[in-house]
C-alpha cells in the first residue's frame, strides 16, 4: 500500500515514536516514505525538541511535517486526553514536493515575510499546498491571499497548532527539526489525486439579506435596518428548537458566490458572531464583509454537523477518485464538545472511506477551499483525500 498511518498512546515519546515508525514502515513494504505528518499532545513537550530527529533516524522519509495539538487523531480515533502520538505517511510516485518555512517579522515599514516556496512556476501540476502554523505567529490572512493572487484555485489544507495557552507553547516539526514560529509546509506538484471536504457543521435559518452597512467586519444593516433589529423580527418566528440554538451562539453564513438564483446549505462561508453593538444594532463576525454581499444566519448542533459531513463523504465515494488515505484538520470545539459520541470525524471519515489511513489534530483554526477560495475556518472539520495512487 502507498499509506499507512498509526496512533500510539504509549506514555514514553520515545516508545511511541518506535511503535508508530515500526507499524508505518511494515505498512509501506519496508520502504521509507515520500511525505510524512506527525501529529503530538503536549503531555509529550518534553521530548518536542528531539521528536523529528527521533522519527527521522527511523522512518527516513524525504519530507517530514507537524505540529503539537489538543486532540490527536489516527485511523478511526480521536484521543483528547493523554498522551498520544499520530504518524501518517505516504508513498507519491511521480510527486514533487517542495517544503517550505515562512517566518514573519514586523518592522516599522510593516510587517515582512521570509521563507515562500517558489510560485513563479506553473501552477496546472500543483495538487495542494499543505500549511501548519504556530498561532501566535503567522499572519495566515497574507499567505491567503498570497497564494490566492499567485496559485488560483489550488486548495491550501491545513491547521494551526493548538494545546497552547499563549507564545512559544506551540510547536512545529519540520524535517529533523522543532520549530516554535512562524508556518511550515509543502508544495505537492503531480503524484496522486488530493481532494478537498469541508465540513462547517451548520445549517441555514430565517431569510436571507443583503448587506447595506458594515465595516470591516462589523454588520450594521441588513436590508436597510439595523442587523439585530432584523434578527430580532425572524427569531419570533423560528421553532423552540432553533430559538435556543441561534441563543447558544449564532454564526452568519456569507455567500461565496452571488450569480446562482438560490442560497442552500454549502453556499455560505460560515462566520462567527463574537458580540454586538446594542447601541448601534451591529454585530461583530469573525470575516470581513462587504456592503452588497448576501448573507444568512446559521445555527451549529450536532445533528446538522453529522449530516452535513456524512453527505459530503458520501457525494465523494460516489464523484471522486477512489481513496488511499485522508489528513484531518479538525477544530477544538468539535471532538465530544459538539457530538454526543467520541471519534466522530476521524471514525466516519475512516468508515465512510473504507478504512483507509487517517491522521490529523484539532486546530486552532482550519484551513480548507470553500467554492475554490481558501479560508481560515473555525468549527470546521477540513479534510484532505488522496488518491489511491
Amino acid at each position: 500500500m502507498p499509506y499507512a498511518a498509526s496512533l500510539s498512546q504509549i506514555d514514553s515519546c520515545k516508545e511511541a515514536t518506535v511503535s508508530v515508525c515500526d507499524a508505518v514502515l511494515e505498512g509501506l513494504g519496508g520502504e521509507s516514505p515520500d511525505l510524512s505528518f506527525v501529529f503530538v499532545s503536549h503531555e509529550h513537550r518534553d521530548s518536542f525538541p528531539d521528536l523529528a530527529e527521533l522519527i527521522q533516524n527511523r522512518l527516513g522519509s524525504q519530507v517530514l511535517l507537524g505540529c503539537a495539538g489538543e486532540t490527536i487523531a489516527g485511523n478511526d480515533r480521536e484521543i483528547e486526553h493523554g498522551p498520544a502520538l499520530s504518524l501518517w505517511s505516504a508513498s507519491l510516485p511521480g510527486a514533487k514536493l517542495e517544503p517550505f518555512h515562512i517566518e514573519f517579522e514586523r518592522t516599522p515599514d510593516g510587517l515582512i515575510s521570509e521563507g515562500w516556496p517558489d510560485l513563479s512556476t506553473d501552477a496546472a501540476d500543483i495538487r495542494a499546498v499543505f500549511l501548519l502554523g504556530e498561532p501566535f505567529s503567522t499572519a495566515v490572512d497574507q499567505i491567503i491571499d498570497r497564494l490566492g493572487e499567485e496559485l488560483p484555485g489550488v486548495p491550501l489544507i491545513g491547521g494551526m497548532a493548538s494545546g497552547g495557552g499563549g507564545p512559544g507553547e506551540n510547536c512545529l516539526f519540520q524535517d529533523r527539526q522543532q520549530i516554535g514560529q512562524g508556518a511550515v509546509g509543502v508544495v505537492v506538484r503531480g503524484g496522486p489525486t488530493i481532494s478537498t471536504i469541508v465540513s462547517q457543521g451548520c445549517r441555514p435559518i430565517g431569510p436571507t439579506f443583503v448587506v447595506t452597512k458594515s465595516e470591516d467586519n462589523l454588520v450594521y444593516e441588513l436590508g436597510g435596518k439595523p442587523c439585530l433589529d432584523q434578527l430580532n423580527e425572524f427569531f419570533a418566528e423560528l421553532a423552540p428548537e432553533d430559538q435556543q440554538l441561534l441563543q447558544k451562539g449564532p454564526h452568519l453564513g456569507i455567500v461565496i458566490n452571488e450569480y446562482q438564483e438560490s442560497f442552500e446549505l454549502g453556499d455560505f462561508l460560515i462566520a462567527n458572531v463574537m458580540g454586538v453593538q446594542e447601541q448601534s444594532g451591529a454585530i461583530v463576525i469573525g470575516n470581513r464583509v462587504r456592503v452588497g454581499q448576501t448573507v444568512r444566519f446559521h445555527v451549529r448542533d450536532a445533528v446538522t454537523a453529522d449530516e452535513e459531513l456524512t453527505s459530503l463523504l458520501d457525494r465523494h465515494a460516489v464523484t471522486g477518485s477512489p481513496s488511499g488515505a485522508a489528513l484531518l484538520f479538525s477544530c477544538n470545539g468539535r471532538g465530544t464538545r459538539l457530538f454526543p459520541q467520541p471519534n466522530h470525524d476521524a471514525g466516519l471519515i475512516h468508515r465512510s472511506l473504507n478504512q483507509i489511513p487517517v491522521a490529523g489534530f484539532f486546530a486552532q483554526g482550519e484551513l480548507g477551499p470553500i467554492g475554490g477560495r481558501n479560508f481560515i475556518h473555525g468549527y470546521t472539520a477540513s479534510v484532505a483525500i488522496f488518491g489511491e495512487s
